[in-house]
């Protein structure tokens, strides 16, 4: 099987589509970040547990897959995005089709490489257009610092991934998805969790239309007898 976006074929396993499951048994997760910090990697390595170093520039793939979590199976969808994002002044230029995305998605991984200063200077707008996109702040994201194995290319230091992550009210975790198929598990089914609770309190949270009284008969009865008995003068 080749998947979109590679510069030549590997044989990966199937990705099996999901059919739509009970509320509660989907979970819709996006991962974003500027080019070449290894979305498309972290993806396949949680998927397959196989680690691809050798990708094309992604266009932006939707991968589903069912998962066990917690002893339950549930269907999980990844949109892989591509890093086509244009940061100025502090702000995220971003294609439609990547708001779109965005809006849909229920969970996200903020990706950048601790070799690219560039791209852990894009997570603050990524992280902003996220919250303007979903003003409810209980949507969790997650900020990621990948490519940890590479130390002697080291720019962007732990301490600063830890502080910016604080900052945004955002769990950080630094992994190396070319080393070992762990860390990057460990992050999705976080993720996957805390997208799983949020489910279930939306779902628990009253309407905000407030339920009709039941009338009631007696003051019904007397109403009625009102209007219907002369008016006293």
């Amino acid at each position: 099987m080749r998947l979109p976006g590679m510069s030549q074929p590997f044989l990966l396993a199937p990705i099996a589509e999901c059919s739509p499951g009970p509320p509660g048994a989907e979970l819709r997760l996006a991962v974003l970040g500027a080019r070449g910090v290894g979305k498309s990697a972290l993806i396949v390595r949680f998927l397959t547990k196989r680690f691809i170093g050798d990708y094309e520039p992604n266009t932006g793939s939707l991968y589903s897959r069912l998962v066990r979590l917690d002893g339950e199976q549930v269907a999980v969808h990844i949109q892989d995005t591509p890093g086509c994002l244009q940061v100025q002044e502090d702000c995220v230029q971003a294609p439609d089709a990547l708001s779109r995305c965005m809006k849909w998605a229920e969970g996200f991984l903020v990706v950048y490489s601790i070799t690219d200063p560039g791209s852990y200077q894009a997570v603050r707008p990524l992280h902003r257009h996220i919250r303007q996109l979903h003003p409810d702040a209980r949507i969790p994201i997650v900020v990621v610092g990948n490519k940890a194995d590479l130390l002697h290319a080291r720019q962007v230091q732990a301490k600063e991934g830890l502080q910016l992550a604080n900052e945004l009210g955002s769990l950080f975790l630094e992994i190396s998805t070319s080393e070992s198929s762990q860390g990057v598990c460990e992050v999705f089914q976080y993720l996957c969790r805390e997208v799983s609770k949020l489910q279930l309190s939306e779902r628990r949270r009253p309407s905000a239309i407030p339920r009709p009284r039941s009338p009631n008969m007696q003051d019904l009865k007397r109403r009625f007898k009102q209007a219907l008995s002369p008016r006293v003068k």
